[in-house]
């Protein structure tokens, strides 16, 4: 019997949101499973960063800067990923923004924002590729959703609703597109220790409250929510869409 491998060997992989600390674990792990990746993200700098360290390690790659939630940048981030890549195999939906505020505090241009890039912009980058992929005959998108769409969290109620429509968007595109074997998955990470997180932490009532709702008593690391994404993204779940996959050391088990 062959042995089973996590192996993304020959496979083309666009990620969004590549400079963030989530994103950027996504495409190392990608990279380190055999992947050709293609990067995106607003940060130049950071994503150039990146980009020379994956050469430098004998990595395909290439990359992207661009807002994405301009109108037409979807189509062509899609356009200029296959004219690097030849394909697009996977696409991962790492993008994405928080902004913690109290219900009655929140600003109509806040509201707009978390839903511009975690929702409309989720979609039409999924719209682009899915074509893509329809034309090929498959494919596999995996959107970064969150344990927010699942639970509600305090001082969190535009996240938590934007994730919660992820999480159905996930659904409802792999209901769609499953006859054309593309699948359509989800990870819904609980908070992760990242540069963003790291400054939540300093706070002693914070960091008791996450790590007193995570029955496994820590948090994830990036590379866990990589990990997650690279078995969605591999032959290894060829026959897994439509599934919500929780990183969240059991917090959503209540």
């Amino acid at each position: 019997m062959k042995r089973p491998e996590l192996s993304l060997e020959n496979k083309s992989a666009l990620v969004t949101g590549a400079a963030g600390g989530l994103g950027e674990a996504i495409v190392r792990v990608f990279a380190s499973a055999g992947a050709h990746v293609f990067l995106n993200g607003t940060r130049e700098e950071k994503l150039k960063t990146i980009s020379e360290e994956l050469t430098e390690e004998g990595v395909k790659n290439s990359y992207m800067a661009l807002d994405i939630t301009k109108p037409g940048a979807p189509e062509a981030l899609v356009e200029r990923a296959i004219q690097e890549m030849g394909k697009i195999d996977i696409l991962v939906n790492s993008a994405g923004i928080n902004r913690p505020q109290k219900p009655e505090d929140i600003t109509e241009t806040n509201w707009d924002d978390i839903y511009k890039i975690n929702v409309k912009a989720m979609f039409f980058v999924s719209q682009a590729a899915g074509k893509e992929m329809l034309k090929r005959g498959g494919g596999k998108i995996i959107n970064i959703g969150s344990q927010a769409g699942i639970i509600a969290l305090p001082l969190r109620v535009a996240y938590c609703s934007s994730k919660g429509a992820v999480h159905h968007m996930t659904k409802t595109l792999a209901y769609e597109w499953a006859p054309h074997n593309v699948l359509v998955n989800a990870v819904a990470p609980t908070f992760v220790r990242t540069p963003f997180t790291e400054g939540m932490l300093k706070d002693k009532a914070f960091k008791e409250y996450v790590l007193g709702n995570i029955p496994l008593g820590r948090m994830p690391v990036p590379e866990d929510i990589g990990y997650a994404t690279l078995f969605l993204a591999s032959d290894l779940a060829n026959t897994i869409t439509g599934h919500i996959l929780t990183v969240d050391g059991g917090w959503t088990i209540k």
